[in-house]
């Protein structure tokens, strides 16, 4: 049934509203569409992409508009999240089929559930990666980020103000991320008394709080190559364009507050991540929001970058649930 592994991934342009959207896929069988989070690609799916196809699916990774090989809107309002849900049918769709499963990691994650949330028709399946889902409400973002922190600012403010964060990354695209990834490695949490990286001290950058030493023994330096080298091309404001629409999605989905995921369901983080422990009443009230849920699974001693971090138990997860589901998420 499924391609063999060993045949490689397949790159792919394919017609989106973005413009083209870049695909790589492996393997054949139901479609698992494979969305990355921020600062990344397709690449982040090296793992899972093989693993998918030798378990019997179809496995397609996308670099989200503004990243990699896909189009780069100029307008900053057009990497608001229902473009990026509508770029993610037209991939479905653009592969010749009707329905997948959607698998998502960091914003990739929060892509994932309001496709599933927004196109329930298309997307029959959502699994969840590091960032779990809260379903939109509460005040506007913005203000909210801008309580945090005391006199340091979030990272989130940080990245609204175009130009201003890449004016900090352009100059060493590779050592800036170099330092991100590990930051947010298991193994390289802040030491006792040490401000965390996810904040920036007055007139700061957030580099001033990144780790130094050897790269995190899941990011080889090739692989740092990879993601660095695409960033070097293309510039970083696609990617942080996302950040800067938090404001303009939670209008434009106003009419979804408080609304549930109700397809079948998977949760999957770290427990060194900071994500889940800032989200950890969105984790308690999975049984409200993800009533579909069918497991939610924290993985003990992990960094954020779980699908790379832990490639082999991600995938193993992952596979578990993909089979375990009716033939119709599927």
């Amino acid at each position: 049934m499924s391609q063999h592994p060993a045949t490689g991934p397949t790159h792919r342009l394919l017609p989106s509203p973005a413009g083209r959207t870049h695909v790589v896929e492996q393997g054949s069988g139901p479609l698992v569409l494979l969305v990355h989070g921020f600062p990344e690609s397709w690449y982040s799916w090296r793992h899972q992409l093989p693993a998918l196809a030798a378990a019997g699916y179809r496995a397609a990774a996308l670099d989200v508009r503004g990243y990699g090989r896909s189009s780069r809107p100029a307008a900053t309002d057009a990497y608001r999240m229902r473009e990026l849900v509508a770029d993610a049918v037209a991939v479905v769709h653009a592969l010749g089929e009707r329905s997948a499963v959607v698998v998502g990691h960091d914003w990739g994650s929060a892509v994932a559930a309001n496709a599933a949330l927004i196109r329930p028709d298309v997307f029959r399946a959502v699994a969840m990666l590091s960032v779990p889902y809260a379903p939109r409400g509460g005040p506007r973002p913005s203000t909210v980020f801008a309580s945090l922190g005391g006199d340091d600012e979030f990272h989130v403010s940080y990245f609204q103000e175009p130009g201003r964060a890449e004016a900090e990354i352009e100059p060493d695209v590779r050592g800036w991320l170099a330092g991100f990834y590990t930051a947010l490695s298991a193994g390289s949490p802040p030491a006792p008394g040490t401000p965390p990286p996810y904040f920036v001290s007055p007139g700061g950058t957030l580099r001033d709080r990144f780790p130094t030493g050897p790269l995190p023994a899941w990011l080889s330096e090739a692989d740092l190559d990879t993601f660095a080298g695409e960033f070097e091309r293309t510039g970083m404001s696609g990617a942080l364009a996302r950040y800067r629409n938090m404001d303009r999605d939670w209008e434009d989905l106003a009419e979804y507050d408080g609304a549930p995921v109700t397809q079948p369901s998977l949760f999957i983080g770290g427990g060194l991540d900071a994500s889940t422990t800032w989200m950890a009443d969105a984790i308690d009230a999975f049984p409200v929001t993800l009533p579909g849920l069918v497991s939610s699974r924290i993985l003990d001693g992990c960094g954020h970058w779980l699908q790379q971090e832990r490639p082999d138990e991600t995938s193993r997860i992952l596979t578990d649930w993909l089979t375990g589901l009716p033939k119709s998420a599927c």
